[in-house]
């Protein structure tokens, strides 16, 4: 695998370590989404131990409105966090 690759494998595999936890295997539910981003993004992201940003991180995610985070949905939150980390580096 090229090293995009094995960092896109990364990411799925880090949604998977987190989202089979409870319920649907393929779905953060909020207390799932809360660790991983606890876990996995504690310098990219800020509050987060808040608990009101993270209800709000949440909502924003879920735009099916069905109390799950999709790989789809979450690949949303990816990609802010992607451009926020390429704008920082312009700024270096």
């Amino acid at each position: 695998m090229t090293k995009l690759e094995d960092h896109l494998e990364g990411i799925i595999n880090i949604f998977h370590h987190y989202s089979i936890r409870l319920g649907n295997y393929d779905t953060l539910n909020k207390s799932e989404l809360k660790k991983l981003i606890t876990k996995e993004l504690p310098n990219a992201l800020k509050n987060t131990k808040d608990q009101p940003s993270i209800d709000k991180l949440f909502q924003e995610l879920d735009a099916d409105k069905d109390a799950q985070v999709t790989f789809e949905e979450f690949v949303v939150l990816v990609s802010r966090v992607l451009k926020t980390a390429h704008e920082a580096i312009h700024q270096e």
